[in-house]
């Protein structure tokens, strides 16, 4: 993936979150937002999402500037997966059918072809047995998992993860990290955002520290995360792997 940022500025209700952010990334398959609440890390990747239009600067992805009026940007966000902490499925739709829908109704899938491939999706993921239930029916990291095989479905470009585990429990969170482990895996194309340091030193390729809504720190993930340059990551190190 190639990743540039040109002072990018997204401010809300007169709160700068992205505070002229610039970057330019290349060769990186999987990269980890670090960093503290409010620093950013969320409002970046929905900028990336295409969720949210920047009020200055630019963002390039492989060389493709992010499109900026409405039917482009449709496009775009039907081309890339984004999976949310708050899973986002439908609640009077099956696991299966939350996973069909969006092939049915946006890439022009016949119901019964969508039907077998998403099927095939969650036994692949061991969710074919949990693929008539509605989502009160599932567990949290059961939920996500879903939400995961949807976003996967559509056969993105690249996947984006908003704190993916953050309302799971241990074991559930678990789940989920396997499963995103998986994809990074088979070479899939990655960023999320993440308060586990331990798996995104592992799953990630490079890491970026934001704090006060600009870039503090970057940098290949294991170099990251073994000598961190700045105080600010330092100290961010030092509270959040002290248990």
């Amino acid at each position: 993936m190639r990743l540039r940022l040109d002072g990018v500025v997204k401010r809300f209700d007169g709160v700068t979150a992205l505070n002229g952010i610039s970057l330019s990334l290349s060769g990186a398959r999987s990269i980890a937002l670090i960093g503290p609440s409010g620093g950013g890390k969320s409002t970046l990747l929905r900028v990336l999402a295409g969720l949210e239009l920047p009020d200055q600067g630019g963002v390039e992805i492989d060389d493709v500037p992010l499109p900026t009026d409405g039917e482009s940007l449709i496009k775009y966000r039907r081309s890339i997966g984004t999976v949310f902490q708050s899973y986002n499925l439908f609640p009077h739709l099956t696991a299966l059918e939350n996973v069909t829908l969006p092939l049915v109704q946006a890439h022009g899938y016949a119901k019964e072809a969508a039907n077998g491939y998403a099927m095939e999706l969650l036994d692949r993921f061991q969710l074919a047995s949990h693929a008539g239930k509605r989502p009160y029916e599932l567990s949290g990291g059961q939920q996500q998992r879903v939400a995961i095989v949807r976003a996967v479905a559509i056969k993105p470009r690249f996947l984006l993860f908003d704190e993916p585990t953050s309302a799971l429990d241990p074991e559930m969170t678990a789940e989920v990290l396997d499963l995103i482990a998986e994809l990074r895996a088979q070479g899939r194309e990655l960023i999320i955002v993440t308060h586990e340091m331990g798996f995104a030193k592992r799953v990630a390729d490079h890491g970026i520290f934001l704090g006060a809504g600009r870039i503090v720190e970057e940098g290949p993930a294991a170099e990251l995360f073994a000598a961190p340059q700045t105080a600010e990551l330092k100290a961010f190190l030092g509270k959040v792997l002290k248990y």
